[in-house]
């Protein structure tokens, strides 16, 4: 007998074993952010595993049935991949643990072979296919003025979810309602949970909002994130760390994040895999941050030299003998005040008092 594992992109969905049916429907009728099922198929490698709605690892074997969503990734160091390329034959791939079907076009020949699956059916309610979108937010209006700490990266990999754990930490510390979120990128429930577990409150993503991913049309895009926002805003949070999964220059809409975000962000983190990797951002995309972290400032020669070439300060965060400057330069960071709701006065919070 199959078993059957829900992917982590169906953990916004109601889904339970008798409350839909499976149909196969034809190609004309797929689009972005379906709820599928696929076989598992092909010889199991180490990346026959699906993590689940709780964020747990879960192995599969051949026969297991996986519920997932179609959609798109464009990972710099993994692969390529869109549900548009899925064969005739319904032969597909995980392009992400969480269950992100497509078929990967392009793949790190330094990589294991991805999980195989074959296309079982649509999930469908009443002979209606069931979406992402069916259980996203909506709003009739957009609202959004919490301060945010930005983080970017130059690629996949970077260090963005480790620096945003540790800012989320130190202004836990110092008593204030942190939201964690992850607002572009490939569906992945790990990382945000990584911020629950280390100061956050709450947290979110764009699997949120009703997206598999964040390579879709701008407009898209736009229409989705917003609701959130305006649900994060509604909390009243003191600060929001909003990590942008890959580069503001590859195709997961890391420009028109930083846009909706506007004014709100107080400060932004590059995390970048090498000191001309900053050079390279800021010279492309036109920013200029206000910190450099990641494994661009491993080392003091790094540190060294991402001042030489781009005049930036860079602080190497998972060294415990640097914990003292990250939190320093976290206090110089302007427009973050305790909300009356958390101690009944407004003010400046000096981390780590």
């Amino acid at each position: 007998m199959s078993t059957r594992i829900y992917g982590s992109l169906a953990r916004i969905a109601d889904f339970r074993n008798s409350n839909f049916d499976l149909q196969d429907l034809p190609r004309s009728a797929w689009v972005t952010g379906d709820y599928v099922e696929g076989e598992v198929v092909g010889a199991v490698t180490e990346f026959y595993h699906i993590e689940d709605r709780s964020g747990h690892m879960v192995r599969v074997e051949p026969g297991d049935w996986v519920i997932g969503v179609l959609g798109d990734r464009a990972a710099t160091l993994e692969g390529v991949g869109s549900w548009r390329d899925i064969e005739s034959t319904g032969a597909m791939h995980a392009l992400t643990s969480a269950g992100l079907f497509g078929r990967f076009t392009s793949y790190s020949m330094l990589l294991p072979d991805p999980l195989r699956l074959k296309y079982r059916g649509h999930l469908c309610r009443n002979d209606e296919k069931v979406c992402m979108s069916h259980f996203a937010p909506t709003s009739s209006t957009h609202n959004f003025n919490v301060p945010t700490i930005m983080l970017v990266g130059t690629s996949m990999s970077a260090g963005k979810t480790t620096t945003g754990r540790r800012v989320c930490k130190e202004f836990d510390r110092a008593g204030m309602f942190v939201i964690g979120s992850k607002l572009t990128g490939a569906g992945r429930y790990r990382d945000i949970l990584s911020y629950l577990k280390t100061g956050a409150t709450e947290i979110f993503d764009f699997v949120d909002a009703g997206l598999p991913s964040t390579i879709v049309p701008e407009a898209d895009y736009r229409a989705a994130i917003r609701p959130l926002l305006n649900y994060i805003n509604d909390l009243q949070p003191d600060l929001l760390v909003a990590e942008a999964g890959a580069s503001p220059l590859e195709p997961y809409n890391g420009a028109a994040l930083m846009d909706e975000l506007g004014d709100n962000v107080v400060c932004t983190i590059l995390c970048a895999s090498d000191p001309y990797a900053v050079v390279g951002v800021e010279k492309a995309f036109g920013l200029r941050p206000d910190l450099v972290a990641g494994p661009a400032a491993q080392t003091s020669a790094a540190v060294e030299l991402v001042y030489k070439l781009s005049g930036l300060q860079a602080i190497n965060i998972i060294d415990p003998a640097a914990k003292e400057s990250f939190r320093q330069f976290l206090k110089s960071v302007p427009g973050i005040e305790r909300r009356a709701h958390r101690n009944g006065r407004t003010g400046r919070v000096l981390i780590g008092q």
